[in-house]
Formats: C-alpha cells, sequence, structure tokens
C-alpha cells in the first residue's frame, strides 16, 4: 500500500457526502463527512475540505445519479434527471477537475462502491460483481473485468418495473415510474407505505413482503445479464434490516427457479452479501476511480 498514489476522493450522496484523502482502507489520511444540502453549498464545502489538502495526484468522484459519464457528451460530469430537488443538471466533475486540473475519475455512487468492495471488501478478488444500494434510492452498479459497465450510460435498473405481488396494486413513489424497485421498496416507499420508518418497522410487518418481492425480482436481471460472480448488497435499509437477506436470497432462488445452474449463484448464502466496507465503500470507490483516472493519463 505503500507505493499506491495517494487520492482525493469524493462521494456525493443525497443525504451526505465523504470526502477522503487516502490510498486505501489502511492510508485514510483524513475523512470529511459533510450534509448534501443545496448545490452550489455542497460544492463549496467539498472544495474548502480538498483545498487544505496537498501531495494528492488525482481525483475520484463516484455521484448520486442520474449521471453523465461519456466524456464527450456536452453534459458530461452532470447530475441528470435526478428527483432530489434542486441538483437536476448541476456539473460536478468538470467544475472540481478544472479547480484542481488533476487526472479524475467520475462516475456513479454504485459503481464507486462496487470498484471499493471489489479491491478491498466483500467482493476482494472478483473482477465480476454487481453492488445494490437500498437506501434513499436503489440503483445497481454492475463491473467487469475490473472495470464499470457501461456504454452510453450508467445502468439505471433500480427503476426497473418488477412483477408484482398477487392482489398489489399500491401506486408506489417514484416521481417518474410509479411503482418501480425503487418506488416500492426505498426507504421512502417503506415509510409511505406502512407509515413507520424502515429502522423502526418490525420484521414481522407485512410491508416487508412487498420490499423482498421486488429486489428479488430485480436480483433475478441482475443475475441474468451474466455479470456479477456476487451481488453486494448495501445501503441502509439492507445494513439496518439484517432480517432482509435470508429473506431476499430465498426469493432470488425461488424466482431463478433454478435456470441458472452455475455453483457460484447456485450458493445464494455466499452470492448476495452485506458489504464489507460498511460506510466507506462509496469513497474508497472514488478513490479506486481516481487511480483508474491516473493510470489512464
Amino acid at each position: 500500500m505503500d507505493d499506491a498514489p495517494l487520492i482525493a476522493g469524493v462521494e456525493l450522496g443525497g443525504t451526505k457526502c465523504i470526502v477522503m484523502l487516502a490510498s486505501g482502507p489502511e492510508a485514510v489520511h483524513e475523512r470529511v463527512e459533510l450534509p448534501t444540502t443545496k448545490p452550489d453549498e455542497t460544492l463549496a464545502a467539498i472544495k474548502a475540505v480538498i483545498d487544505g489538502w496537498r501531495g494528492y495526484a488525482a481525483l475520484g468522484i463516484a455521484s448520486f445519479g442520474p449521471v453523465s459519464i461519456d466524456p464527450k457528451a456536452g453534459d458530461y460530469g452532470r447530475i441528470t434527471s435526478t428527483p432530489k430537488p434542486g441538483w437536476a443538471g448541476t456539473d460536478v466533475a468538470r467544475r472540481l477537475a478544472a479547480r484542481y486540473g488533476l487526472p479524475t475519475g467520475f462516475h456513479s455512487d454504485v459503481v464507486g462502491a462496487a470498484l471499493g468492495e471489489a479491491r478491498w471488501g466483500a467482493a476482494a478478488g472478483l473482477d465480476d460483481l454487481a453492488y445494490v444500494t437500498v437506501g434513499t434510492g436503489i440503483g445497481v452498479g454492475l463491473v467487469a473485468h475490473g472495470r464499470p459497465v457501461d456504454g452510453l450510460t450508467h445502468s439505471e435498473l433500480g427503476h426497473v418495473r418488477p412483477q408484482r405481488l398477487g392482489g398489489d396494486d399500491w401506486s408506489g413513489v417514484c416521481p417518474f415510474h410509479g411503482a418501480c424497485v425503487e418506488g416500492l421498496a426505498s426507504g421512502p416507499a417503506i415509510a409511505a407505505r406502512s407509515g413507520i420508518k424502515g429502522e423502526d418497522l418490525p420484521p414481522d410487518h407485512p410491508a416487508w413482503d412487498g420490499v423482498v418481492h421486488a429486489l428479488a425480482q430485480m436480483l433475478h436481471m441482475v443475475v441474468l445479464t451474466g455479470v456479477p460472480r456476487r451481488i453486494v448488497m448495501g445501503g441502509g435499509v439492507m445494513v439496518g434490516s439484517q432480517f432482509l437477506f435470508p429473506r431476499v436470497r430465498a426469493a432470488l432462488r425461488q424466482s431463478l427457479g433454478g435456470y441458472i445452474a452455475i455453483a457460484e449463484v447456485e450458493d445464494v448464502d455466499t452470492f448476495v452479501v452485506p458489504p464489507a466496507l460498511g460506510n466507506n465503500a462509496g469513497p474508497l470507490g472514488a478513490i479506486v476511480l481516481g487511480e483508474q483516472a491516473l493510470r489512464a493519463g
């Protein structure tokens, strides 16, 4: 780790952001947590932290989205059609890159977390994985051969429309799609449906049935991409409700129906796992993004 370059990393989340100066989990020089408020206010706070640092070789940014990740696009580096008030169209990557004049890596927060968990966490040693966050929003970050899986843009599998439970016609809370996975199983969806925040909802509450079903449907699709050798599930809902893991695993197994007869997938207890890096998966993923930008020149 002594030979690893020092990177400034930013995980920009919908509720908070973490700014980290590090070369890896055993070499975190500084970690600063900031609230995500208005765009100009939040970015000014991030700059104030980074301005005080010296000796880093690159910058990595993992941001909530959707974000524009095509460097050739006119809106590259911006947050695009986010439901977060005031943030749509905000320039993040180009603004910070211009300030510091260093190689800058930019991607979604879930891809960042996937890269962090692949390098140092629950998928260490695996080049092909998915990171699923279930919290204020729901997103999927795919990594294959150690690189983010993307093209025109990054995946937005949290907004697929799942097969519904029989008799369930609740409209969901997504402002774009109503009853997509995010609209049915995110933290705000759980609270809207049950009238109780997820962290206070008893494990036997019937609202969890719809959450488990929607998440399993999404994981079914993730498996069928053929990419992940492991699925790491993080975010406040999953990490704060560990009883969901065995339920989601069982529902995924039932949904797949034995179709993917591969040992890694069939051993569902080791295929769907919690994160090992905890709240540092995202910012450490931003460090990896900065490293990749540095290597790319």
